[in-house]
């Protein structure tokens, strides 16, 4: 008796490639799959729109008030103050740990599926963003920075991933995705997550011949992708393939030192001393206070909200997905003004300038609300999925429970539910 193979399901990640760069000219192989899939037309990123947030609401199917982590930048309480750490560190899990008692507060993927065929994951974007697809070590999540197996086990030598940094790096990490994740090890699920267009646009103009070749070589990942499954699909496999990405990218204007403005009111030592605390995320901040500093911040935020720079000030967090917990306070929405750049592309942020490190102008940037940087894209492939354009609100959130009904396995709990393409496995 014939018996078929098991499902598997495969995500590829083109990290902040908006929807409106999917063009047969700019993206022929993207495109080209396009028009064979269901293309989620009202897909959404979450808030803030930066990669590491990101990475735990795909792995998770929630939205960052319960997953808890906050953005790219997180405040954290240590020792009776709020310390805001980079999350693409590292070592940034260890210290969520020491001061939350653990990292995501829900199950991810990786361990939904441990038992019921792994989950692998190859990525080339910040450390942090990478380690939060699986951060407790259900399955093999693999980085140039560190790889490691179930439990923790680091993967050392030629198992690991010893990529670069840049667009050979995604292509190299893609060819090793194609031969040795989706043709011989064949995990439930498999995470591909480029670390382009991103890269290049946060030192190149959106529209510019740099943005046009990380367009290119993403677009080569993808033909890369679509052929090896399109080859286990004739071998008999069952593959439910998404092609997506997390955010999209707006041009960033002037920098503003959100710190230096609440010093100028009178709050400087209240940031000096941890009771205030300003989490830089691009286009958008989040504000932390202790109960020392809560008040002060809230009696300055109607004069923040009237500076040029600042697009919108909300205090009611459960509209952009968030919780009033961990020490958040409000979030800031920069401001956009309707310019073009050298290139013709519409759109120009303020950003938030973070201690120590440049935010050169005219160049990619992201984080809040904008029109451009919260449209990513998502495509579902598969022989029973009729190709079309899905009308419907979609986004990150969906992509887990989505993965988990294609499976026939529980997705209990979730913000997201399943995009309604396929016969899930309890049908």
């Amino acid at each position: 008796m014939e018996t078929s193979l098991p499902r598997r399901a495969v995500f590829l990640c083109c990290d902040g490639l908006g929807r409106e760069w999917l063009t047969s000219m700019n993206m022929p192989e993207l495109t080209d799959i396009a028009a064979r899939s269901l293309a989620c037309a009202e897909h959404r990123a979450v808030f803030p729109s930066v990669t590491r947030v990101s990475a735990a609401s795909v792995a998770t199917g929630c939205h960052p008030a319960r997953h808890g982590l906050h953005g790219n930048r997180m405040g954290l309480l240590e020792a009776g103050r709020i310390v805001v750490r980079d999350v693409g560190a590292p070592d940034f899990r260890a210290h969520m740990r020491r001061a939350t008692g653990g990292t995501l507060r829900v199950a991810t993927l990786a361990e939904r599926v441990a038992a019921s065929g792994g989950f692998i994951a190859f990525s080339n974007v910040s450390p942090g963003a990478a380690y939060f697809l699986d951060p407790e070590h259900f399955g093999h999540v693999y980085h140039r920075a560190g790889s490691f197996a179930p439990g923790g086990r680091p993967i050392a030598g030629d198992d690991a991933l010893a990529v670069s940094h840049d667009l050979a790096g995604d292509a190299a990490m893609t060819r090793r995705f194609c031969a040795e994740v989706l043709a011989e090890r064949r995990p439930a699920v498999a995470v591909l997550w480029l670390a382009n267009p991103d890269l290049t646009l946060h030192g190149a103009p959106l529209g510019s011949p740099a943005h046009q070749e990380a367009l290119g070589a993403t677009d080569r990942c993808v033909a890369e992708v679509v052929r090896a499954v399109e080859r286990l699909r004739g071998e008999g496999e069952d593959i439910l393939l998404l092609i997506g990405s997390d955010h999209g990218q707006e041009t960033i204007g002037e920098s503003v030192h959100i710190e230096a403005w609440l010093a100028e009111r009178g709050l400087g030592e209240l940031v000096l001393d941890g009771d205030i605390a300003v989490g830089g995320q691009g286009t958008a901040a989040l504000l932390y206070a202790t109960e020392a500093g809560r008040a002060p911040l809230l009696r300055v935020l109607d004069a923040l909200a009237a500076e040029p720079w600042a697009g919108a000030v909300v205090t009611e967090l459960d509209r952009l997905g968030h919780a009033a917990a961990g020490g958040v306070v409000a979030a800031i929405d920069m401001a956009r003004r309707d310019e073009v750049n050298g290139f013709g592309v519409r759109g120009r942020r303020w950003a938030v300038a973070e201690p120590g490190k440049s935010a050169p102008s005219g160049v990619g940037q992201h984080g809040g609300c904008g029109p451009d940087e919260t449209r990513p894209f998502l495509l579902l492939n598969h022989p029973a999925i009729t190709p079309g354009v899905l009308r419907r609100p979609t986004g990150l959130v969906d992509i887990a429970p989505t993965i988990l009904a294609y499976l026939g396995l529980p997705a209990d709990g979730l913000d997201g539910r399943p995009i309604p393409a396929i016969p899930d496995r309890s049908s």
